[in-house]
């Protein structure tokens, strides 16, 4: 549910939703309004919450550790192991 489809857009999309929550942590004092407009950003590219994006990295990178890497269409198969 909230994996991606390769670790790097899922650490792509944590920068910016991190840079984002860090940005309006900054901006509080001096411009409030825009940090309450960073905040969205954060949480759409997170998905959510900090946890919900670290659940979604722990399901993207689980299959390609198990050995389910190849999925096409929908059905994964196992890669012969050596």
């Amino acid at each position: 549910m909230f994996a991606s489809k390769t670790v790097l857009e899922h650490l792509a999309r944590g920068v910016v939703g991190l840079g984002a929550f860090a940005a309006a942590f900054v901006l509080m004092p001096l411009h409030p309004w825009l940090a309450l407009a960073a905040l969205p950003v954060g949480f759409l590219s997170l998905r959510g919450c900090p946890s919900c994006w670290l659940v979604g990295l722990a399901q993207t990178i689980a299959p390609r550790l198990s050995g389910r890497g190849n999925c096409v269409d929908g059905s994964c198969t196992r890669r012969p192991s050596v």
